[in-house]
Formats: structure tokens, C-alpha cells, sequence
């Protein structure tokens, strides 16, 4: 199923009461999907981004549990486990800090719900986010030069703020949506970070990195050591 947002809905502007309508109206449209089109798209979204060479580089990918009709990573997250692949997922730090951690999970293990009803690995070793190759975000919209507009906590804009530097190539931050998720334009913030590109049941997205500079982010992870990733 392929949605187009209408032209009253595309935010050309920052100001919170059009993000929050956005917000609304296109969390809406990926509740309205039917569980037939959710496993449609999530199988799609599995073969357009399983067989490329960016996620077959990549070694310690981040995830995120599916909520709120968001497109579900699930297929890939047992793909990357079956070829050997670490995968973690955000954990919300228990003192309140505006950043993320991330936990490395195996999908025997049991999950809990966060405050905000998003299920969390209860063991694991955490992973510092300079030392993951990929991120596999969720997002509300995105448009097609990579802007994201999420849920409105900066959780990943604040944990990932070290990509502005020019030197820092990784983590690869690659959005996951449904198609219908895309908007005309969205207007950054200054805080807002950009996406390298966003994955859709559709299509791919890669807004001002090639797919070789993609790939070159993630195969120079393989040479790094393992050790010093986890704590």
C-alpha cells in the first residue's frame, strides 16, 4: 500500500502545533495499515535492505521493537543474527539522561516495557553507540533529503550528536518507514540530525551520501577489534 500525504499536511514550517498535527496525522496512517499489509511491507522492507552490502558489512547493528504501527525490523534482526551479527536494542538510562544505551539482545530473551511502553532487553552488554556500525531508526516522517521527524523526546538527535563532526562516519543512521510516512518537506531544527538515508517498503532513500561512501562506513568496521565495543 503506498499513501501519499496531502499537500495541507506538509510542514514547511517549525513551529510545534504543525509538527504535533503531522505527528498525529501520520501516526494515523500507519495504525490504519491492516496486519496483511504491516507483514507485507516488514517482508519487503527484509529483501530491499537484507541483500545489500551495507547491511552485510555491518557488524553490530541497532534495532528497535515495532510500536505504534511503525514498519517491523524483526526479519532482519533474525537475519543478522543468523550470519553471526551482534544486535542491540535502545534502553532508556534509568537516571533520566536525554541519551540512549544500548543493550545487545538475542531474541530468546525476555523483554520488558520502558515508560513509554517500548520493550527493553533486561540483560545483556551494553554497547557504546560510537562502536555500532549501523542504527536502524523508527521515525513519525521523513522526506526525501534525509530529515527526520520523530516523537519529539531528541532521544537519537542527543545520542548520535557526535555524527555533525566530519570525521565521524559511524554509525550509519538509516530510517525505517512505511512509504506513507514521506512528506514534501520537512524543516530542520538546528538540534535535528540527519538521516545517511531512510529504507521504506518502497523504496531507498539516500540523500546526500552514495550507496559506495554507505558501504565504505561499514566495511571499515570490519577491521576494527570487538574488544573495547561492549562494556
Amino acid at each position: 500500500m503506498i499513501c501519499s500525504v496531502p499537500s495541507s499536511c506538509i510542514v514547511t514550517t517549525t513551529t510545534l502545533s504543525a509538527k504535533s498535527a503531522l505527528r498525529r496525522e501520520l501516526r494515523k496512517r500507519r495504525r490504519s495499515l491492516t496486519r496483511a499489509q504491516q507483514k507485507a511491507a516488514a517482508q519487503r522492507l527484509y529483501r530491499r535492505l537484507s541483500t545489500s552490502s551495507l547491511f552485510r558489512f555491518s557488524r553490530r547493528i541497532a534495532f528497535t521493537m515495532a510500536a505504534d504501527g511503525e514498519i517491523d525490523p524483526i526479519l532482519l534482526c533474525a537475519a543478522a543474527q543468523r550470519r553471526g551479527k551482534s544486535c542491540y536494542l535502545p534502553v532508556l538510562n534509568a537516571f533520566g539522561s536525554p541519551r540512549l544505551r544500548f543493550k545487545r539482545w538475542n531474541r530468546e530473551e525476555v523483554l520488558r516495557n520502558n515508560r513509554y511502553g517500548i520493550p527493553e532487553p533486561r540483560g545483556g552488554r551494553y554497547c557504546m553507540p560510537r562502536a555500532l556500525s549501523l542504527v536502524l531508526l523508527p521515525l513519525v516522517g521523513f522526506d526525501a533529503s534525509g530529515n527526520r521527524l520523530g516523537m519529539g523526546k531528541g532521544y537519537y538527535d542527543r545520542t548520535f550528536a557526535f555524527r555533525r563532526h566530519a570525521a565521524a562516519r559511524r554509525p550509519v543512521l538509516l530510517g525505517l518507514a512505511h512509504e506513507c510516512q514521506r512528506v514534501e518537506k520537512l524543516e530542520a531544527e538546528a538540534w535535528d540530525l540527519p538521516l545517511d538515508g531512510v529504507v521504506t517498503d518502497q523504496h531507498w532513500y539516500r540523500p546526500d551520501r552514495n550507496c559506495a561512501a554507505l558501504e565504505q562506513a561499514a566495511l571499515s568496521d570490519r577491521t576494527d577489534q570487538q574488544a573495547g565495543a561492549e562494556q
